[in-house]
Parts: C-alpha cells; sequence; structure tokens
C-alpha cells in the first residue's frame, strides 16, 4: 500500500530533528544537541524561573545576561524569541 501523505517525508523532521545550540545558548540549554521544542522549553523554563516577563506585559521578556547575549538587545517579545533564538541554532 501506497503512503496516504503522500509526501514521502519521514517523521523526526522539523521540531523533533535535534539542533546544536550556540556556546551563548548552551549556557542556558546545555551543549548537547536537543530538538528545538525542548531548546524553546529550556529557555521558558529559565524566562520563569527568573522572573523575566514584564509584569505589565507578560508577552515581554527582560532579557538578563545570559539571554542578553541570545536576544542581541534587553527585551523581546515572545514572539520574537523564536526568532531570535533560530540565529543561536545548527
Amino acid at each position: 500500500m501506497a503512503e496516504k501523505s503522500g509526501s514521502g517525508r519521514k517523521a523526526g523532521g522539523g521540531l523533533a530533528r535535534p539542533v546544536q545550540p550556540s556556546a551563548d545558548l548552551a549556557a542556558i540549554t546545555g551543549s548537547d544537541p536537543l530538538p528545538r521544542s525542548q531548546v524553546v522549553s529550556k529557555v521558558w523554563d529559565h524566562i520563569r524561573k527568573n522572573n523575566l516577563q514584564n509584569p505589565q506585559n507578560k508577552r515581554e521578556i527582560v532579557a538578563d545576561d545570559k539571554l542578553r547575549k541570545v536576544f542581541g538587545k534587553d527585551r523581546v517579545t515572545m514572539f520574537e524569541m523564536n526568532k531570535h533564538l533560530s540565529n543561536h541554532l545548527k
């Protein structure tokens, strides 16, 4: 029987494929390759643990020293965050 999806792609690509964090991002996530979803999860754990969300605007993340190296600026929105993380993943 033929594949139903017809795309011929194997599972495990995209979000599940392990990516290598840069040295700056590894300070938060660890240096081992992780799926992108785990990288984002670990960054959010760091944000919550260190209380880095702006209390007046929960969508805004106030960077600490570690996140400033990743984001390149003091404040980003949660929507911008993934764009900045992509620059630190191979």
